[in-house]
């Protein structure tokens, strides 16, 4: 007991510094003046630093072959030494060599990164990438070894624990067979519809930033401890007592906005709701970036693109932009909220064609840090792979291979999680429907908070206590399974029950 106790007490300080750079880096990133950007950057490198210090110091791994297993003590304690040795684990086996030239190498890279896209010059571009690949493959061999996994399985732990590309592989398959005929039968069926029209502007900022705040109130976001303010892309940050978002606004389509507030309080809302309990320590934090992922599409895809959410929000609209034509009717703003195309850029994708483009990068980053495709081949197998999931080819490799950031500071693994997030925000929100009953009225009538509550009392306040997948048997009754994710596509994209 007296090694445990030792253990929650060293990660309580290591939580502190890291709550300090959360709110350091997201200041940094959103408010601070660029004069002091070196400065904060200095500052929060330390903070790193000290951070890797005391996780990676001797007496921790004493500590956790004392205490082993955990046996006699109760469930959250020794799901919480799980916790700690994984992130020990990670953060001990690389040799401080690896990670100063693999960050330095991944700065450099996503610099050209962004003269060469904007250049459409994957030639220069491709050495510097090659480098990153080197040294992220160097980092998946010994992190493979201390995990007792695979090369591309030691990667993805890092963003999510537990998984398993075994799995992934079964996943995306399925999906990837289902996914180009399902997208011709919704094109099909959209072209038998009259053409959505996006609600012409502008749209002051002034009026979108109320409607923002409306709509995180309503889904019971506490501005007492959180915020939320612009930046070039929306994102969440903080730590639950003092959440931060950010958003963008565009005064010709104020959906772009709101839509990514929505996503942006789904991953709050998540946060605020960790065991208090439990909050400075591994098993007080997010379950991982899969189930993080699912709480921001559950109130982005499944609540807010639904006809139910519209007939809530069209009179807010209408309301605070101060509108009358029929471009604000609900049926035209349902039809604006599910238009499905073909499109090249991910992050502009829809609902039916976004998974697609994870699978392209996940089957491609795989195989790269499998050694079975290098990065020089990279434009061919990617355009191959997008004309064969998605119907469309890039002209270049700007809106190509080079469109996203990820690669070029060495995040492999990452991608996975947000179509994971997507399948289980689907399965969820099946679940979640047996369970309270007509949640479309609930939604219609701005009952969003018997949703949070739900969730709350099923997924935010479980922390990490249980794996991924052991959560979503306890909560649905199965591990995760496609087939939720296509029936909602099915009903929502071929007009059954919507």
């Amino acid at each position: 007991m007296e090694a445990y106790e030792a253990l929650e007490a060293r990660f309580a300080k290591i939580n502190r510094l890291q709550e300090v750079l959360a709110v350091l880096g997201w200041d940094h990133a959103t408010m601070m003046p660029t004069g002091g950007a070196q400065a904060r950057s200095e500052q929060m490198a330390m903070l790193k630093g000290l951070s890797h210090e005391l996780l990676t110091k001797p007496e921790v791994e004493e500590w956790l072959e004392d205490v082993g297993d955990g046996e006699g003590l109760d469930p959250w304690r020794c799901s919480n030494i799980r916790e700690m040795r994984r992130r020990w684990l990670h953060a001990n086996c690389l040799p401080s060599r690896l990670i100063e030239e693999r960050s330095r190498k991944g700065s450099e890279c996503e610099i050209v990164w962004r003269t060469a896209r904007k250049e459409d010059d994957f030639e220069r571009l491709a050495p510097h990438l090659q480098e990153v690949l080197e040294l992220t493959r160097e980092v998946a061999a010994i992190k493979s070894e201390a995990l007792g996994v695979g090369l591309y399985d030691a990667l993805l732990d890092q963003f999510e624990p537990g998984g398993s590309s075994e799995k992934l592989d079964d996943l995306f398959d399925d999906l990837a067979e289902f996914l180009p005929g399902f997208l011709e039968e919704v094109l099909d069926h959209q072209g038998r519809m009259p053409d959505p029209v996006v609600p012409p502007g502008p749209f002051p900022v002034v009026d979108q930033e109320q409607l923002a705040q409306r709509m995180m109130e309503a889904f019971g976001f506490d501005f007492d401890h959180g915020r939320l303010d612009t930046s070039h892309h929306p994102f969440c940050g903080g730590y639950p007592d003092d959440i931060r978002l950010t958003t963008f606004y565009s005064e010709g389509n104020f959906l772009r906005g709101t839509m990514a507030v929505l996503h942006e309080t789904g991953h709050a809302m998540y946060s605020r709701g960790l065991p208090k309990e439990w909050r400075s320590q591994p098993v007080g934090r997010a379950r991982g970036m899969g189930v993080h992922e699912s709480q921001s599409l559950f109130l982005e895809m499944q609540v807010g693109r639904s006809r139910a959410f519209v007939r809530w929000a069209a009179p807010l609209y209408r309301e605070v932009f101060n509108a009358t034509s029929e471009h604000w009717s609900v049926d035209n703003l349902h039809r604006v909220k599910t238009n499905v195309e073909r499109s090249l850029i991910r992050v502009d994708a829809d609902e039916v064609t976004y998974p697609a483009h994870v699978i392209l990068r996940y089957r491609l980053e795989k195989a790269m840090i499998e050694g079975d495709l290098e990065v020089v081949d990279l434009p061919q197998v990617w355009n191959d792979g997008m004309e064969e999931l998605v119907g469309i080819r890039p002209d270049d490799d700007r809106d190509g291979c080079m469109q996203d950031i990820h690669w070029m500071d060495g995040m492999f693994g990452y991608f996975p999680t947000y179509t994971l997030g997507g399948l289980m925000a689907a399965q969820l929100f099946a679940t979640a429907r047996d369970d309270i009953g007509d949640i479309d009225e609930l939604i219609e009538e701005g009952e969003f908070p018997v949703l949070m509550d739900w969730l709350g009392e099923n997924i935010h306040s479980k922390g990490c206590l249980l794996s991924t997948e052991e959560l979503l048997q306890e909560v649905t009754g199965s591990g995760l399974d496609a087939k939720y994710f296509k029936e909602h596509l099915r009903q929502r994209y071929l007009g059954e029950n919507e």
